[in-house]
């Protein structure tokens, strides 16, 4: 699904972004808006929570540098989604390893969401 990520883009099913994505486990690509660029609050995560995933995956940047709150981290926590948080081009592995595990299992579509930030 994800093809490559590098500093500052990202290209998914044949298509370069060059701003922050979230992608869908139907393979729908949405824009991803932060208030602050360093920091993952709860409003950011709600739109990817609104479509009940089974994971939420956030990559915080090249470096690692946008942080998730602890307030978030307990959110998604208490809505019993399991959540995984790495630096983009390891979160975007993992997006990719579990939707291809999924395709792998006959009738069975993990509800799996990533959120990533493409710089930093």
């Amino acid at each position: 699904m994800i093809e490559e990520y590098k500093f500052g883009s990202i290209t998914i099913n044949g298509k370069t972004y060059h701003h922050d994505v979230e992608v869908r486990w139907t393979g729908e690509v949405l824009e991803w808006w932060r208030r602050e660029s360093h920091v993952i609050d709860i409003e950011e995560v709600k739109r990817a929570i609104a479509q009940n995933p089974e994971i939420i995956i956030i990559g915080t940047g090249e470096a690692g540098i946008a942080k998730v709150t602890e307030e978030t981290k307990k959110f998604i926590q208490e809505k019993g989604i399991k959540f995984i948080i790495d630096k983009t081009e390891e979160a975007i592995k993992t997006f990719n390893i579990i939707c291809q595990e999924s395709e792998a299992e006959v009738g069975k579509q993990n509800k799996v969401i990533g959120l990533f930030h493409l710089t930093c």
